[in-house]
């Protein structure tokens, strides 16, 4: 196993533990749960996760859903300043989440702090489209008539990432879809609830900043694959982006499509890489 970075030479629980109360995630949350999360620089067991039940589970969707229905009446350049302060957040917490992406997932502090980067610079991405959400004016054969093309929100939009990428992806597609008047509900991989925990602290203070924002409008369920079928099999979820293995997305394809929810699937497979001696 290669050595621990630099920064990493202090017992790895320790350290998560003081980064986690420097975001703001309250030990209940971390400290006497069902899920050990281990840190693959050591095996250690680095944290002891609450887990999200089905019924809790099920009821953050129902916050969520009523959420969406007043968030998509917001005007977008006002949905955009949420996102303009989560990424404000975020600029201020990227060494401490950047570090704890490293000890969570194993990635160098260099990929752990470019990772936060990334949910940055899509928060500027989407500050910039909440004022270009535009429609089209289309001609139709009527006299005195005129087709305009509207954008609807769709509702609530599930979110499963996983663990190679463990704050980025729901970056990804959180940004895009606040600005775009949707809710988001997101189920982390169970090896990376800690970094999810942390995010999940961070857009609290974004929104308690921004001061209106209906509640529900962003939800954390920690857990396993159950968890995740809930996310998958809930008729008020309307679209649901899932990052994984091919062998989850053969199964959660279907089961979205058998309800006509509309996927994002990013799968593996598609990432080879060549191995040569030198």
């Amino acid at each position: 196993m290669p050595d621990a970075p630099a920064s990493t030479a202090a017992p790895i629980a320790a350290q998560v533990d003081q980064l986690l109360q420097r975001l703001g995630v309250p030990k209940s949350a971390y400290a006497d749960g069902e899920l050990a999360v281990r840190s693959p620089i050591s095996g250690e067991t680095i944290a002891l996760a609450r887990q999200t039940s089905s019924e809790e589970a099920k009821a953050a969707i129902g916050r969520a859903h009523a959420a969406h229905l007043a968030w998509r009446l917001v005007p977008a350049p006002r949905r955009g300043e949420l996102v303009r302060l989560l990424g404000e957040e975020l600029r201020a917490a990227k060494a401490d989440l950047g570090l704890l992406v490293t000890l969570e997932v194993g990635k160098v502090p260099s990929e752990g702090a470019g990772e936060v980067q990334e949910m940055i610079d899509i928060c500027d991405f989407a500050v910039g489209l909440s004022r270009q959400l535009y429609g089209l004016t289309i001609a139709t054969e009527r006299p005195e008539h005129r087709m305009m093309e509207t954008w609807h929100p769709l509702g609530v939009v599930g979110v499963i990432s996983a663990f190679n990428f463990p704050v980025a992806v729901w970056s990804w597609n959180a940004a895009l879809a606040l600005v775009c008047g949707n809710s988001v509900v997101w189920k982390p991989s169970e090896k990376t609830p800690l970094t999810a925990l942390a995010t999940h602290a961070i857009a609290q203070r974004a929104l308690a900043r921004f001061g209106d924002a209906p509640e529900g409008l962003l939800e954390l369920l920690v857990g396993q694959r159950d968890i995740g079928e809930v996310l998958v099999d809930d008729p008020r979820v309307p679209v649901l982006s899932a990052t994984g293995s091919t062998a989850m997305g053969r199964q959660v394809g279907p089961r979205l499509a058998a309800r006509f929810a509309r996927a994002i699937l990013e799968l593996g497979g598609n990432n080879a890489a060549i191995v040569t001696p030198s």
